[in-house]
């Protein structure tokens, strides 16, 4: 019972840390632009649906207190979920919360208030500041011991988990190119799919018919597209390195990397524009996604066979410690 008050009240702490984060770091931008507590005037507004800023002390202080829970709920969970780490990467975890929470916001919005707070506040803004907020998260909850911190250096020591971490990206860049390729072909639009990405990166296309598909946005998109990928690679491999020496890694980690790959590529098309939802099919981008997973997971699987034959073991180990794990 003490354990469990004790990672709740570090994730509360943690929680509230990064809220207050959040915060300063937009009371900073309003006051860059010349207009004082508009973001959270502005919020406040939007939690009664409209897009108009709803100045006034008590608006603003009713917000400020949801704004606080919330971060102070997202705090638990996070806590809860690194408790069952034994070790974590804080600045990539908390870039990874950071871009979750940037999802939530965008989709959350649109859907409960109808404001698109995203475009409103400017997506740099809201982005750079959920990113600091999550690395801020997952800082403090080290710092509290929540779970013991463990630097790239260490992940990455060796020349092997970078070359399984590059070979693995490229794999799930080339599975997704593929299967995109495949879409299109079937659609009757060859290469539509980079090319209309590309064309939001480089050319702020707004709309299907402002799609060039042309060598340039597809060049655009295609470095993008494999960049993404080898870093995902490198913490797919640097997570079974840490697995190595912390078998309970494992799982809790490849879970957490498929779903931030996932808000990851969701999170993208949200910066970019909507109408990429619509263009492109968020089933489409989905499978995508899983399929890549899929691929890298196996590769990394075969050159890790010795640490899932212990993971196997560890498991049927507990299960005979325990009979009760071992009833149907």
């Amino acid at each position: 019972m003490e354990n469990t008050r004790r990672w709740v009240r570090s994730g509360v702490i943690a929680g509230v840390a990064a809220a207050v984060v959040v915060i300063l770091w937009f009371l900073v931008i309003d006051l860059i632009a010349g207009e004082p507590l508009r973001t959270p005037a502005f919020l406040a507004g939007a939690l009664f649906g409209t897009d108009t800023p709803a100045f006034g002390t008590g608006n603003i202080a009713l917000y400020t207190v949801i704004h606080l829970v919330v971060f102070a709920l997202i705090g638990v969970v996070v806590a809860w979920v690194v408790r069952h780490l034994d070790v974590v990467l804080p600045v990539l975890l908390g870039l990874a919360i950071g871009f979750l929470m940037f999802d939530l916001i965008f989709y959350g919005s649109v859907i409960v208030t109808g404001v698109d707070v995203i475009q409103a506040l400017g997506w740099p803004e809201v982005l750079a500041g959920n990113l600091i907020a999550g690395i801020v998260l997952l800082v403090t909850l080290t710092m509290l011991n929540v779970a013991r911190p463990v630097s790239w250096s260490e992940a990455l020591e060796s020349w092997g988990t970078i070359r399984e971490g590059v070979m693995a990206g490229l794999i799930g860049a080339a599975v997704v190119a593929i299967w995109f390729l495949i879409v299109d072909v079937i659609q009757g639009r060859m290469f539509f799919t980079p090319a209309a990405i590309g064309s939001a990166l480089i050319g702020g296309a707004r709309a299907p018919s402002e799609v060039d598909v042309s060598i340039l946005p597809i060049l655009a998109y295609t470095i993008v597209h494999v960049f993404a990928f080898v870093m995902t690679g490198l913490v797919a491999a640097s997570v079974l390195r840490a697995a190595e020496r912390t078998s309970s890694v494992v799982l809790i980690g490849g879970v957490l990397l498929f779903f931030v790959f996932e808000a990851f590529s969701i999170g993208l098309l949200a910066i970019l524009s909507m109408w990429l939802f619509e263009a492109l099919s968020w089933w489409s981008i989905a499978v995508a996604n899983l399929i890549a997973a899929l691929a890298m997971g196996t590769y990394l699987a075969r050159r890790h066979t010795e640490l899932l034959s212990d993971f196997r073991d560890r498991d049927l180990e507990e299960r005979l410690d325990n009979p009760r794990l071992s009833m149907p």
